[in-house]
């Protein structure tokens, strides 16, 4: 079985009120909000009201987004990671995500390791003091400096960090690392987006181009969700499609049902 959720991006011109009715209508297990879309989060209410109104229809608040460029470490980093944790503290959220730097910088071997470990070393007690879990998301993108789950996974055990820091296994992101080991245990939750252009290169792969998960999918999405089943991973799988064209659907709630039952239809 696969437990679904919803990123705020597939469904980027709902409001948060709309995403939440969205989500509870499919049956979905919970919801991620972001703070780099139009709408302020929440739509604006307080963080604690917003939570409230996640659990009260039923869905867990898994994560609020996003710190960018976490592995750039600084005085200001650190202000911007600590008002993120304050907000998903009073809304009840379970993580906060952590975007690496994706800008071709600071990507010499040996310099991105060790500027990984300064940020987690930084971040573990933050989100110790905050009960929250960091999202870990390594991206695919050769100008990523944290491209690769094997280094993250390094880093979070150099600083005793396992359990307080968790992965995102992202689909598209895996691929376009080309794959790589799962590690199960440190995974805290899937991101499914698919790619049905047959035109383009798997390293020219880039976020408009991520769809529903369809049959055409060149991902490997099911596959890649039964791997980390099979390996004993049973969390949350979150829709993250960036493309514009979903983004314009009239009706969203249709295509993602077509998505969820084909995913099931093929995993069983």
């Amino acid at each position: 079985m696969i437990h679904f959720a919803l990123n705020h991006m597939t469904v980027a011109r709902l409001s948060f009120r709309e995403l939440v009715a969205l989500s509870k209508s499919l049956g979905l297990v919970g919801i991620e909000v972001r703070n780099d879309l139009p709408q302020p989060l929440f739509d604006g209410m307080d963080p604690a009201e917003g939570g409230a109104h996640v659990r009260e229809n039923g869905l867990r608040l898994l994560a609020v987004a996003e710190v960018k460029r976490f592995n750039d470490w600084s005085a200001d980093k650190e202000a911007e990671a600590l008002s993120l944790m304050k907000i998903a503290q009073a809304a009840g959220a379970e993580a906060v995500s952590l975007i690496p730097r994706n800008d071709n910088q600071g990507m010499g071997n040996g310099e991105r390791q060790a500027n990984l470990r300064v940020a987690l070393k930084a971040l573990k007690p933050m989100l110790e003091d905050h009960n929250l879990v960091g999202m870990v998301e390594p991206l695919g993108f050769e100008i990523c400096a944290l491209r690769y789950k094997t280094e993250a996974v390094e880093g979070i055990e150099a600083v005793g960090g396992k359990g307080r820091f968790k992965l995102v296994h992202d689909t598209f992101h895996h691929t376009l690392a080309h794959g790589g080991p799962l590690f199960p245990e440190h995974t805290g939750i899937v991101h499914v987006s698919g790619v049905v252009d047959q035109e383009v290169g798997v390293n020219d792969m880039r976020d408009p181009h991520r769809v529903l998960v369809t049959p055409g999918d060149r991902l490997g999405n099911v596959e890649q969700i039964a791997a980390l089943q099979a390996a004993g991973w049973n969390g949350p799988v979150s829709f993250e499609a960036f493309s514009p064209e979903v983004h314009a659907l009239q009706d969203p709630a249709t295509a993602l049902r077509a998505s969820m039952d084909h995913m099931a239809k093929v995993h069983a």
